[in-house]
C-alpha cells in the first residue's frame, strides 16, 4: 500500500498522502538565575552595628556567673555573711560583755574558751552546740570567748567570727568554700538555730558540717545556739518517730544533727541567789549608784513582773537603774 492511497474516479486517479501529525518542539530557555546570596559571614558581620554587639555583650555578662570574691579576711575581727550578695561585710564594733561579767556559766565558758583556744592555735576542736533557756547567756558566751582569746594574739593569729543567719542555713556549702580559701583561723556562728514543719535545712546543715566529700575547712568551727537540745520542732520528731519502720530509726534521725557537735554547753534558769549576783556584779562594774537594799529589792521585783531569772532579764535591769541614775554604760 506504500505511503499513500489511491483512489479511482471517472477514470482518473487520485492520490493522497496521509497526514502525518507532527509533535511540536518547544525549546527550554531557564529562567534568569538568582543573584547569589552573600555568604554568611559577611552578612552576620553587616548586620551585627555596634549597638547590637554592645547588647549581646552586654546579656553574655549578665547570664555568666559572678566572679567569686576573694575572701578578705584582715579587715576586722567580725563579719556578717550577706548570701545573696556572696560577700563579708565587717563588723567594726561587736556587742558583747566582757567574759568576766557572765555569772552563773562558770563551767560553760571554761570548756568553750579551752576549745576555742585550741582551735585559734591551730590544733584540733569541735564544733560546739550552746542550748538551753532563753535569755541564759549562749550567744554572749560566744561573744565574749572569741574577744577574750583575741586579746591574747595579734595581726593574722587572730580569730575572725564570722555569724550567719538562719535563715542563710541554705547557703552554709558556699560560705565554707570562701572560708577554706582564707588564711585565718575563723569561728562561724549561727544565733537561735532551729527548724521547723518541713524545713529540710537541717540535712544541708548535716552534710558540710562532717558529712561532706570535702568535710569542714580546717580553719572553721561552727558554734551555734539554740533553744532546743536537738534544734527539731516536736512535730518533726513526731513525724519522724510516725513514718519510721522501726522506733531505733526515729531516734537516729533525731539525734543525727546535734552529733555533728562533739561539745554540748547546756543552760539553764538560773536560781535566785545566782541571778542576784548577776545584778550586783553588773551594778559594781558600771559604777550605778544603789545601795545593795535598793538592789536586791528591785531585781527581785524585776524577775516577778518578767516571770524569769536569766542574764538577759539582769541585763534589762540594769539599762533601766542606769538610765534612772543617768550613768553611761560603755562596753
Amino acid at each position: 500500500m506504500g505511503g499513500c492511497a489511491q483512489f479511482r474516479k471517472a477514470g482518473q486517479s487520485v492520490s493522497f498522502r496521509p497526514i502525518m501529525a507532527t509533535k511540536k518542539t518547544t525549546r527550554f530557555r531557564p529562567k534568569s538565575r538568582p543573584k547569589p546570596a552573600k555568604k554568611p559571614a559577611k552578612a552576620a558581620r553587616e548586620a551585627l552595628s555596634g549597638d547590637t554587639l554592645n547588647r549581646i555583650v552586654a546579656a553574655l555578662e549578665r547570664l555568666a556567673p559572678p566572679a567569686v570574691e576573694t575572701v578578705n579576711l584582715a579587715s576586722a575581727d567580725a563579719f556578717v555573711w550577706q548570701a545573696e550578695a556572696g560577700s563579708l561585710a565587717p563588723v567594726p564594733e561587736v556587742n558583747r560583755v566582757p567574759l568576766g561579767l557572765l555569772k552563773g556559766v562558770e563551767r560553760q565558758a571554761e570548756l568553750l574558751l579551752a576549745n576555742t583556744t585550741q582551735h585559734a592555735e591551730g590544733f584540733p576542736a569541735n564544733n560546739a552546740l550552746l542550748w538551753g533557756a532563753r535569755g541564759t547567756g549562749k550567744s554572749s558566751l560566744v561573744k565574749a570567748v572569741h574577744a577574750d582569746v583575741n586579746g591574747k594574739r595579734t595581726g593574722n593569729a587572730r580569730l575572725a567570727l564570722v555569724e550567719i543567719h538562719r535563715e542563710d542555713i541554705q547557703s552554709l556549702p558556699r560560705l565554707l568554700t570562701r572560708l577554706r580559701s582564707a588564711k585565718r583561723q575563723c569561728v562561724l556562728f549561727c544565733d537561735d538555730l532551729s527548724f521547723e514543719g518541713e524545713d529540710q535545712s537541717y540535712k544541708a546543715l548535716k552534710a558540710v558540717l562532717e558529712g561532706g566529700l570535702e568535710g569542714r575547712p580546717a580553719n572553721v568551727v561552727f558554734y551555734a545556739t539554740s533553744n532546743r537540745r536537738h534544734m527539731m520542732a516536736r512535730d518533726m520528731i513526731e513525724n519522724e518517730r510516725a513514718t519510721a519502720i522501726h522506733a531505733s530509726e526515729a531516734t537516729e534521725e533525731k539525734v543525727s544533727l546535734s552529733d555533728r557537735f562533739g561539745l554540748w554547753l547546756g543552760f539553764h534558769n538560773l536560781d535566785q541567789d545566782t541571778f542576784l549576783e548577776i545584778v550586783a556584779s553588773y551594778a559594781k562594774a558600771f559604777a550605778i549608784p544603789v545601795n545593795a537594799d535598793e538592789l536586791r529589792a528591785r531585781a527581785i521585783e524585776w524577775s516577778m513582773t518578767r516571770g524569769a531569772r536569766s542574764g538577759r532579764v539582769a541585763w534589762q535591769l540594769i539599762q533601766a537603774l542606769a538610765g534612772e541614775k543617768k550613768v553611761r554604760i560603755a562596753l
